[in-house]
């Protein structure tokens, strides 16, 4: 096989919100038992093993479609694993440990950057090539999804005011 086909790819969706301050999004991020909240179409997002917010603890995901189920009625899950959170720098590193989405050695990264006028939401992903999709398919699912997750996050945080 090609040399090529067997590195990593590696991507990057960033979300600016304009108004919301990182310390008002990062609690939405950092619950993670919560991400059905705020991912499209994930309808389940439940506690595996561990305290939310504690590197080791797991949740299971199901219920997202991705851009290769064509139409497919497939239910699509995942097990993930957080790794690391770092609440001073507003990050937080999971892996998918488990699942039938073929994402093998699956590292994400996500972080809130501060900015002058709102926040970003950085989210950074490796993963070996998965197969029927390509690196596009990827790219797509994670900033078509970031993207709606950071228009429910300000919706959230308007209709607190």
């Amino acid at each position: 096989m090609d040399p090529e086909q067997q590195q990593k790819w590696k991507g990057k969706a960033v979300e600016i919100l304009a108004g919301p301050k990182a310390e008002q999004v990062w609690p939405f991020l950092e619950d993670f038992f919560g991400l059905n909240k705020w991912f499209p179409t994930l309808t389940t997002c439940l506690p595996v093993e561990g305290i939310s917010g504690q590197p080791g603890c797991v949740r299971y995901c199901a219920g997202f479609k991705t851009p290769v189920n064509n139409g497919d009625e497939v239910v699509n899950w995942t097990k993930q694993k957080l790794l690391s959170i770092d609440h001073t720098v507003l990050t937080f590193s999971y892996s998918i440990i488990e699942g039938n989405v073929g994402f093998n050695s699956y590292i994400a990264t996500v972080k809130v950057v501060p900015k002058e006028d709102g926040c970003n939401i950085e989210w950074g992903y490796e993963v070996e090539p998965v197969e029927g999709w390509t690196l596009g398919d990827l790219d797509t699912f994670i900033s078509s999804g970031l993207q709606v997750m950071a228009k429910r996050m300000e919706e959230a945080l308007h209709a607190q005011i």
